[in-house]
């Protein structure tokens, strides 16, 4: 049960309504990171429609909508609106078919199989209803829609291309995401929210040869296969068992014809850390690794490494989120709010609050139909239901949206008018 009364006030069933079709379409039309220009002008106009000074633009294609009112806290809102380059399998009936160019100049379908297009309905949702509701709270809201985010390329932008000196500091950084726990719940917790994440691009050279002649060949692909196979033994001999880690191959790219020998492969990897020494081990034994494995096969040269992205530990503040958590519990009561483990993903919503030196607090919300989470508990399936990057993964609408809007709205008037929270 909703406990809570008076300010914020839930959206009306005229706004959920409207954020549903616009929900819909941000679904059926997404963009890559940093290529986020449709979304950004939605977004953009909408927040001028409700009276946010705006700044497009933030990095490439971040956007920012400041809102103040009166003195009191200032608040940063945060929603990613990046997809993901996927080809949608969920058969919804606005569903994606759009394609495009990734970070790496090859063709591919586009698709939200993060839920970006879920948070940032959330955020349009709770900028309409401050807006709306100017009398009941004090202080300053910025809205920040972020590009970029499964690059970890775009906090990093906006930040460096003024952000902290173009705005007035937070007293928080709020953030939220749509994840496979049962829909209308919040997950929680405090100190590691999320794990640190690397991922890095290596080639590997060989010398190329007629396939009929492996002889005369250095064979990158033997070379990358040995190496994918040894990876898989750092975690399981390299790192604690009272620690965690996890080393993902997800890309293993050589040659284009089954008779000709390619002169190098090329390989994508991931790797996910909760501790820095764990990290910093980790990374080591790949690059020994696969230089091992380059040396061992008479390799004409040593890998080259080069670094795609690096995420930080996303940690929530003891004291801010304890007091965010105690205002969502009051609105949604206990029996919606469950304190999770930390999560193997990556957020690069941490380096907000880093930037000004400033609390982060970051919760999550299911998205699955209760019904079948609860069939899937009940049948020991619940990591077969759709996850985040699945191809086949999209959250209800209904009562997601609701939720996820709501809680925004509450986190944020547990300082904005702390008599309501």
């Amino acid at each position: 049960m909703e406990t809570q009364t008076g300010f914020p006030p839930g959206p009306s069933d005229a706004l959920l309504a409207q954020l549903e079709r616009i929900y819909q379409d941000l679904h059926a039309n997404p963009e890559l990171s940093m290529q986020e220009h449709r979304t950004a002008a939605i977004v953009a106009a909408w927040l001028r429609q409700h009276g946010y000074e705006v700044t497009e633009g933030l990095g490439g294609t971040g956007v920012v909508g400041m809102l103040r009112n009166g003195d009191g806290p200032v608040l940063l809102l945060r929603a990613d609106m990046d997809a993901l380059p996927i080809r949608e399998s969920t058969g919804l009936p606005y569903a994606s078919d759009k394609a495009g160019t990734d970070r790496f100049g090859q063709a591919t379908s586009i698709a939200h199989s993060c839920g970006h297009d879920m948070h940032v309905a959330w955020l349009m949702g709770a900028t309409s209803i401050l807006a709306g509701n100017r009398e009941a709270w004090r202080g300053t809201i910025l809205a920040v829609f972020q590009p970029g985010e499964e690059t970890g390329q775009g906090a990093r932008a906006m930040i460096e291309d003024g952000m902290v000196k173009r705005f007035p500091r937070p007293d928080v950084t709020l953030g939220q995401h749509v994840m496979p726990l049962p829909a209308g719940q919040i997950g929680w917790r405090t100190g590691i929210m999320l794990s640190a994440g690397d991922s890095w691009e290596v080639t590997m050279f060989g010398r190329g040869a007629h396939g009929s002649m492996p002889q005369k060949s250095v064979d990158p692909v033997v070379m990358a296969a040995s190496a994918v196979m040894r990876l898989q033994t750092v975690v399981s001999r390299e790192v604690a068992m009272t620690d965690a880690a996890v080393v993902t191959v997800g890309a293993l790219q050589a040659g284009l014809n089954e008779n000709v020998i390619p002169d190098r492969a090329l390989l994508r990897l991931n790797v996910r850390t909760f501790k820095t020494e764990v990290r910093a081990r980790v990374l080591a034994a790949i690059r020994r690794i696969l230089e091992a494995e380059a040396q061992a096969a008479g390799a004409p040269r040593p890998p080259e490494f080069s670094v795609l992205s690096e995420f930080p530990l996303t940690r929530n503040d003891e004291a801010a989120t304890r007091k965010t958590v105690a205002a969502l519990a009051r609105h949604f009561g206990a029996e919606r709010m469950s304190e999770i483990s930390p999560a193997t993903a990556s957020e690069d919503f941490g380096l907000f609050g880093t930037a000004w030196n400033t609390p982060t607090v970051f919760w999550v919300i299911g998205g699955i139909d209760p019904a079948k989470y609860e069939a899937a508990r009940k049948a020991g399936k619940v990591d077969e239901l759709p996850a985040n990057h699945a191809p086949d993964f999209a959250p209800i609408i209904h009562p997601t949206l609701r939720t996820g809007i709501e809680a925004m709205l509450i986190a944020a008037s547990a300082w904005l008018c702390p008599g309501h929270a």
